[in-house]
């Protein structure tokens, strides 16, 4: 009798596992889905072939952001959002957004290690060892970041105005940007002055690991960032609006290193003084309208 209950126990299990066998899939948003992912792949590859690569991985990782962008963009033209392309698009965005630039800094912080012969053995253990602890800090709290958004994320278009805590796009922008920027834009600014390009490069290598532990948590945080399409861009805004990005435009124009950096560490960082400001603002004024205590003569 009991056998015969576990078999019926079994099939029961079987019938509800074959009514969940997934049987159609939307085919050009997973496509583009893909491309993210394979992009962030190609990202990593670039970053360990070694320097000459660096700016190209950072190159890489952009264009995955542009298929992350595509492909939501596309499910929902073609009416053909679904749960597995939200648990696709989070797995590919791990790779390109998680993987490829916790890799890219570690390769860089590397191969700068590298060129430093005269340098204490126990400062280059330590620097090693701080850089890894903060692209897995990074890595760790971008995969944190994507769990929580499936969870709490709504497929009415309408409720995709903001978003809590840093997308991973942005904070993985702001590490390439610095990277493109250290690698290009710095270059060609040694023409000018060789001793100030390796100051900067050094600056700018340095601040990478303390950079990449902020991303982190302001991932993890509950800070509201603005969606950029949805707010500036899709449908009737104001005036303002094509004036903000025409400037962006001539930027990119001007000098598309420059242009990047501006971009992702400007909205990455604005969402958090914002939210200092107003907080400060907040606490000054309750305190300013709370009584003041009155002083009593015996």
């Amino acid at each position: 009798m009991k056998k015969k209950h576990n078999a019926n126990g079994t099939k029961k299990l079987l019938r509800r596992v074959r009514k969940k066998r997934l049987k159609t899939v939307a085919v050009l948003p997973s496509l583009v889905t893909v491309l993210n992912g394979i992009c962030g792949f190609a990202a990593i590859s670039f970053a360990a072939s070694g320097k000459g690569a660096f700016a190209l991985a950072g190159y890489m990782i952009l264009i995955a952001m542009i298929a992350d962008v595509l492909d939501g963009r596309l499910a929902r033209i073609s009416q053909s959002t679904s749960s597995f392309g939200g648990q696709l698009d989070s797995m590919c965005d791990i790779i390109s957004f998680g993987v490829a630039p916790a890799f890219l800094m570690l390769k860089v912080f590397d191969a700068k290690l590298n060129t430093l012969g005269g340098t204490s053995p126990f400062l280059l253990i330590f620097f090693s060892r701080f850089v890894w602890i903060s692209a897995a800090g990074y890595l760790s709290c971008s995969a944190i970041r994507l769990a929580r958004f499936n969870v709490e994320n709504e497929e009415n278009e309408s409720a995709h105005m903001s978003f809590l805590g840093l997308p991973t796009p942005a904070a993985a922008g702001v590490i390439i940007s610095l990277v493109i920027f250290n690698q290009e834009a710095l270059d060609e600014f040694s023409i000018q002055a060789g001793w100030l390009r390796y100051i900067c490069q050094d600056l700018v290598l340095f601040a990478l690991p303390f950079v990449s532990l902020c991303l982190a948590v302001l991932m993890v945080g509950r800070i509201r960032y603005p969606h950029v399409v949805n707010q500036y861009i899709k449908g009737k805004k104001p005036f303002s609006h094509l004036i903000k990005l025409l400037v962006m435009v001539g930027l990119i124009i001007w000098n598309r290193q420059v242009a990047l950096v501006v971009m992702f560490c400007g909205y990455s960082f604005n969402g958090f003084f914002r939210w200092f400001y107003y907080k400060i603002l907040s606490t000054s004024w309750v305190l300013r309208r709370q009584p003041k205590p009155q002083s009593t003569s015996g």
